[in-house]
């Protein structure tokens, strides 16, 4: 933990020093000196969980009238303006859970997402490919035969999710808010007791910078009475805070992808049902998922070595689509053939990957059910990004809070990371309003251990559980742990009671 003067002997600030009225006065002190723009919740991060933390606390009575600031490197004015067609999609798209869609409602924030780039879907269809063994996730059980089959999940794309907030929040009003776009902490440092001003030698410091050539737009030194990290993996506000992580690289990248699909042979019923896809490949080293996008779209994810993702990032696009489609139909010894095919360098062997997929897919016994075939790939959408486990020791320290990736890092096989994010943000925001309704400190630390209390234990366990799946199916072969996972899968899928037990789990 970081050095505290006089943190625990003088957390007393005025409060005139608290509202951020000081007495104008002249200074002659130096830079450091100089009494900052003053805070009560300074968010540096500008993703969803940060703006999902502002969007929160503006839509509160108890909490709108702080004084909050959020800091962004990137240029927001361009996720506010963020728009494609309808026939285009973003890659970083997301499942979101109900629980999650529920406190954006709550929020405010869902009303301001473009529900025609949204997509709702009803089951989930899981399956082993080196046993077969399969499990099917919707809610057809708790379900009246006279009423819709409950959502399990809803996919939206990352920038839609950023635009909403951001105008949720410019909707809250522009008193007791800035925003910092285009800016950089360039450092944080606890404050000092300042000769005829307010004592900030517990309060973090940030001192803020423009972001390559634009122009400034605020002070330069700023005062946190509560500093929230919502700054990613790499989080400089958990660096400053001291807080360690565990954890561990797991080698492998998943590859992203925008794709279009063919019309689903037999049309689902009821009408309009839609389902997600996932399939464990062992012998490549993680899961495939296809999950669904409107207008015939689906995105997908694809979890594997670091020397398969750069393979499958170097074909054509009609080799990709053969090989998305290979994977979830192939056994995994053409699988494996497939993956290690010479790519072809010239557009007249460009569909050796075709035909060597639709030559052995003559000779594979089809399996049900299958996502529909893929026939299109957006260009520009395949990309890769490292895959990671990381946990922070603590998600507080003095007048300091963690959220999101700053946080906790996971697997993606179950499509809980932002959820997780979401969650957190969700706990913080009735911590801060709970502290404002009693009267107490917003950045004191015995505030603050209702949020780590209430998180924590959680994020570890939902973030365990994907570390123990992808360890399990990460091994190939039919040996005792293939029967072992197998005979799990069917045990689950024959029990509702436990299936049911685990959406719970999930849905959060």
């Amino acid at each position: 933990m970081r050095p505290l003067a006089r943190s625990l002997i003088r957390p007393y600030v005025c409060p005139s020093c608290r509202s951020g009225r000081l007495p104008v006065r002249r200074q002659f002190a130096s830079d450091a000196q100089v009494t900052p723009e003053i805070y009560d919740v300074v968010c540096v991060g500008g993703g969803p969980a940060g703006l999902g933390l502002l969007a929160a606390l503006r839509a509160s009575p108890a909490t709108s009238k702080l004084k909050v600031a959020l800091i962004e490197t990137q240029d927001l004015q361009k996720a506010r303006a963020w728009n494609l067609d309808s026939q285009h999609f973003s890659n970083r798209v997301s499942s979101l859970t109900p629980s999650s869609v529920s406190f954006l409602q709550k929020i405010g924030a869902w009303d301001h997402v473009d529900q025609d780039r949204a997509q709702q879907y009803q089951e989930m269809q899981v399956w082993d490919g080196e046993t077969g063994s399969r499990i099917s996730f919707d809610w057809s059980m708790e379900t009246s035969p006279f009423e819709d089959l409950r959502t399990v999940a809803t996919m939206t794309e990352n920038s839609n999710l950023v635009r909403a907030l951001l105008s949720r929040i410019s909707a809250s009003g522009d008193e007791n808010i800035s925003i910092f776009s285009n800016t950089t902490v360039s450092s944080i440092e606890n404050g000092a007791d300042l000769p005829d001003g307010p004592d900030l030698s517990a309060w973090p410091i940030l001192s803020l910078s423009p972001t390559g050539t634009a122009p400034s737009q605020g002070p330069s030194r700023i005062a946190a009475r509560l500093l929230v990290g919502a700054d990613g993996i790499n989080s400089p506000v958990r660096r400053f805070a001291d807080i360690s992580t565990d954890g561990w690289d797991y080698n492998r990248n998943g590859v992203v992808a925008t794709l279009s699909l063919a019309e689903q042979d037999p049309v689902p019923f009821p009408l309009g049902t839609k389902t997600a896809y996932q399939r464990f490949l062992p012998s490549l080293g993680g899961p495939v998922a296809l999950l669904p996008l409107p207008n015939n779209h689906a995105t997908l994810v694809w979890s594997t070595t670091a020397e398969n993702a750069a393979y499958l990032k170097s074909l054509s696009p009609k080799s990709f689509i053969a090989m998305v489609n290979a994977a979830f139909r192939l056994g995994m010894p053409d699988l494996k053939y497939m993956m290690a095919m010479e790519r072809p360098t010239s557009s007249d062997v460009d569909d050796q990957h075709e035909s060597e997929l639709s030559w052995r897919l003559q000779h594979t016994p089809p399996s049900s059910p299958q996502p529909p075939l893929v026939t299109g790939v957006q260009e520009g959408s395949v990309a890769a990004f490292p895959l990671r486990f990381r946990h922070a020791s603590t998600y507080v320290s003095p007048r300091v809070a963690l959220v999101g990736d700053a946080a906790h890092v996971i697997h993606p096989l179950a499509g809980q990371g932002l959820n997780l994010g979401m969650g957190d943000v969700a706990s913080l925001a009735r911590t801060l309003d709970y502290a404002v309704t009693h009267g107490m400190d917003v950045g004191d630390i015995l505030t603050l251990e209702r949020y780590a209390a209430e998180r924590y234990t959680t994020n570890a366990k939902i973030g365990g559980a994907c570390d123990m799946l992808h360890k399990l199916y990460n091994v190939p072969g039919q040996g005792p742990i293939a029967w072992g996972r197998s005979l799990g899968l069917e045990v689950i899928e024959r029990l509702p009671f436990v299936k049911g037990l685990l959406m719970r789990q999930a849905e959060g």
